[in-house]
């Protein structure tokens, strides 16, 4: 998943997260649950669960045979499934045909896809935190330092960094609480078979999905999702306003960081924001990922949206498009987050020459401009609204970090109890 030009722009967490072997494992992972329910639900022999399951090691499989014979077969799963099912009859070929028994390609894929996105959201929510938390001590810190507030590129009047910085927060807070109901209802198990009414199960269906996404942790949707895309574009659209308000910011303080303003600067270290012509430079690196990010991240969510009018029960290239961008909005989403993360708690804030800005324009308007728009009283009120939204959102953090409402608490709640007496997996 790695690629010279963005991995940079990215983390190592969400580029391992959706590496083709972590996406096999996770294939396998499916394959393995489905086994297990199905002999629960007396669907499949005990015998060829057992064998199945203790099949699903991704160390069995040659990921990049299977990757390079996804493109002559239209989808990943094809491969994987063929080998599995030859692997599975090396050691029990009576087993053979209950590999992958009544599901379909989607359903593995799909499936597959919301475990690692599961993943990836608990590492975005983790800085997105870090970041929080980093601004609400520096709008604690700043409540009462005057900095010169701009509207339209041009100086303005004088509000305080500090509201500037609970400003920046409130997005982020609002965003986590957003992505938790998002993915509360888009983390789901897809299983719905051919056609989406799991024909070959029975009429266990419903029970079969139950267990299966008791076991995998993700909620247990009324129906499958293969062209109702609703939800899963939702929690998209989410990433990209979160994007979207950390390039807002990382805009902000690049900025004020510019030469000529000297009022904020990245943190300074070895090897980070160096130019390898000019020494005197500083570049805004973290600001840089950010808006990278913020550049990519809409791209993304209109190709979602444009991928949802999907044909019948099954969508012929739309489904295929959506898989393709979703990885790059996942990594867009966390390499901005972390660079914030990283960036904020080491701030260099220059207090003095806020003030400084502040008192050149003053000094260069008339005496009753200047009074009306940088009088003191001006500064302390806005240090008073500091405060007021400080409380605010600290309510909200507060709320978000309550026991049981963790991203992967927000999911499993939604699926059905735990599995009770589940298939023993076979040993190799």
């Amino acid at each position: 998943m790695s690629s010279i030009f963005e991995g940079f722009l990215s983390t190592p967490e969400i580029l391992e997260a959706f590496d083709e072997r972590h996406f096999l494992a996770a294939m396998l992972g499916f394959e393995a649950s489905l086994a297990r329910a199905q002999a629960r639900l007396g669907l499949i022999p005990e015998s060829a669960a057992q064998s199945i399951i203790g099949t699903c090691k991704v160390e069995l499989f040659d990921v990049a045979k299977i990757v390079r014979e996804s493109g002559r077969a239209g989808t990943i799963a094809i491969p994987l499934v063929k080998s599995l099912k030859e692997t599975v009859g090396l050691f029990n070929p009576e087993a053979v045909p209950f590999v992958h028994f009544g599901s379909t390609s989607q359903d593995v894929i799909d499936t597959a896809l919301a475990l690692v996105t599961r993943d990836a959201l608990a590492y975005i929510e983790a800085d997105v935190h870090k970041a929080t938390d980093a601004l609400l001590v520096l709008a604690e810190r700043h409540a009462g330092d005057p900095v010169l507030a701009r509207t339209l590129m041009q100086p303005a009047s004088v509000t305080s960094f500090g509201l500037k910085c609970a400003g920046w927060a409130a997005p982020l807070v609002r965003s986590q609480q957003r992505l938790r109901a998002a993915a509360a209802n888009a983390l789901s198990l897809q299983l719905g078979g051919a056609v989406g009414t799991l024909a070959q199960m029975q009429g266990q269906g419903r029970a079969l999905a139950e267990l299966m996404a008791a076991e995998l942790q993700l909620r247990a949707p009324l129906a499958s999702w293969h062209t109702q895309r609703d939800e899963w574009v939702a929690l998209g659209c989410e990433l990209g306003v979160l994007v979207g308000s950390l390039g807002k910011m990382a805009k902000d303080i690049s900025l004020m960081g510019q030469y000529e303003l000297g009022e904020l600067a990245e943190p300074a270290e070895a090897g980070r924001g160096g130019s390898s012509a000019m020494p005197h430079k500083r570049n805004p690196v973290a600001c840089m990922v950010a808006l990278a990010a913020a550049q990519r991240a809409p791209q993304r969510v209109a190709a979602l949206l444009a991928a949802m009018p999907q044909e019948h029960e099954r969508a012929l290239g739309n489904w295929q498009a959506e898989l393709a961008e979703w990885p790059g909005l996942l990594m867009s989403a966390h390499g901005s987050a972390r660079a914030m993360a990283q960036a904020l708690p080491g701030l260099q804030v220059d207090t003095a020459r806020m003030r400084a800005n502040l008192q050149t324009l003053r000094a260069a308007l008339p005496a009753e401009a200047a009074e009306e728009w940088f009088s003191p009283a001006l500064a302390v009120q806005a240090a008073e609204l500091t405060r007021e939204q400080l409380r605010a959102i600290r309510a909200c953090v507060a709320a978000l970090a309550s026991p049981g409402r963790t991203l992967a608490a927000s999911t499993s709640q939604q699926a059905s109890p735990a599995l009770q007496g589940s298939t023993k997996e076979a040993h190799d």
